[in-house]
């Protein structure tokens, strides 16, 4: 019998992840996918706030590798008297890059409802206005109804979820791929291959894949997660911003499309242990796995939150750059997701019990 095509299932995983609708405080259908893919191989565990895990049953340090399920996105705030929808923003969002798009909102009964992020023409805009970025509380959602009553009569109601619209596709090559959301989808599908490839191997470390909610909104599904899942080492995995663009400085890049698996040394929010950053960057040279080493100015992750589990955990951020996230079309490098999970998995191997101990041995 022949094996799965890794190239093949990773891109089937990602369209349906970063198809899905998962915008932070809804993130069910993400949840439903993540432990579809990993039915058989572990224990299954949620926290009260909807982060998942799945975990081994061997024996050794337990090893938290985890992505966020959550995308930025936006909640109804208001249903105006003529049926448009205001919104309120869930994540960051540069709303520059709104207008026009379409979204997706998602109604109590769970089904969608698509709409439009209302534009004036230009031919109604006065010069000063046409190069103002519109703050979000002037952008509206058109779905095609005509007062309140029609829109409440689709089951819209205030809070309700909102999702941008945008389907997965392939760009010319076939290596590079444009999507909604893979911040955080290339890290849930990293989690899942992970396991799924370490499926058949003996492992020195109880292997824990996990997905949490509300990344986007303050890293507050970590905190539940590293309660339910108890770490002793969290590998973070992540859709990193890319830097390789037009009016980014070239030789600063840290996050270049095609250059490999980012590997995080710090940002505002987490100084990485370095023990294990050198572990990491060892075994990605061992392995000859491409890699890119990325210094943050800007920016946090949930390892933020998994860093002050009891008495602390070690943690790292492997990440797959992608161009443009927190919009409706962010774009990857295949070859740079595959080798953020080949580097997880060889990664998971060497975490044995002396291993992790000397992570954090400090007298």
């Amino acid at each position: 019998m022949s094996q799965p095509d890794p190239k093949t299932d990773a891109v089937r995983l990602l369209r349906e992840l970063t198809e899905a609708h998962g915008v932070p405080g809804a993130e069910d259908a993400v949840r439903r996918i993540f432990l579809r893919e990993l039915a058989g191989h572990g224990t299954v565990h949620t926290d009260r706030l909807g982060s998942a895990a799945v975990e081994r049953e061997d024996s050794g340090p337990r090893v938290l590798v985890a992505g966020h399920f959550d995308e930025v996105g936006f909640a109804v705030q208001h249903i105006t008297a003529k049926g448009f929808l205001k919104l309120v923003a869930l994540g960051g969002w540069w709303t520059h890059t709104l207008v026009a798009q379409r979204v997706r909102i998602l109604t109590k009964s769970g089904q969608e409802v698509l709409g439009v992020i209302g534009s004036t023409p230009p031919h109604f805009l006065g010069e000063s206005a046409k190069d103002k970025v519109l703050p979000l509380e002037q952008l509206y959602v058109d779905i095609g109804a005509g007062s309140r009553t029609e829109v409440e009569a689709l089951g819209i109601s205030l809070g309700d979820a909102v999702a941008p619209d945008s389907a997965f596709t392939a760009l010319a090559g076939g290596e590079r791929f444009v999507a909604k959301a893979f911040d955080n989808r290339c890290g849930v599908a990293a989690a899942v291959q992970t396991m799924q490839l370490l499926k058949n191997e003996s492992l020195p470390c109880q292997l824990i894949a996990a997905g949490s909610v509300q990344e986007e909104v303050g890293c507050r599904g970590a905190v539940t997660l590293g309660h339910l899942t108890r770490p002793d080492v969290a590998l973070v995995m992540e859709g990193t911003p890319a830097d390789d663009t037009p009016g980014m400085p070239s030789e600063e890049s840290q996050g270049a499309l095609g250059s490999g698996v980012q590997i995080r040394v710090l940002d505002p929010t987490a100084l990485m242990n370095r023990r294990l950053v050198d572990l990491v960057l060892d075994t990605a040279k061992a392995e000859g796995i491409p890699h890119q080493l990325a210094v943050r100015r800007s920016g946090g992750t949930d390892a933020k939150s998994f860093q002050f589990h009891e008495s602390g955990v070690p943690c790292i951020v492997l990440g797959t750059p992608a161009r443009y996230i927190h919009s409706h079309n962010s774009l990857l490098h295949l070859e740079d997701y595959l080798s953020a999970v080949r580097l997880t998995a060889a990664v998971v191997r060497r975490l044995d019990t002396a291993t992790v101990a000397g992570l954090t041995r400090w007298i």
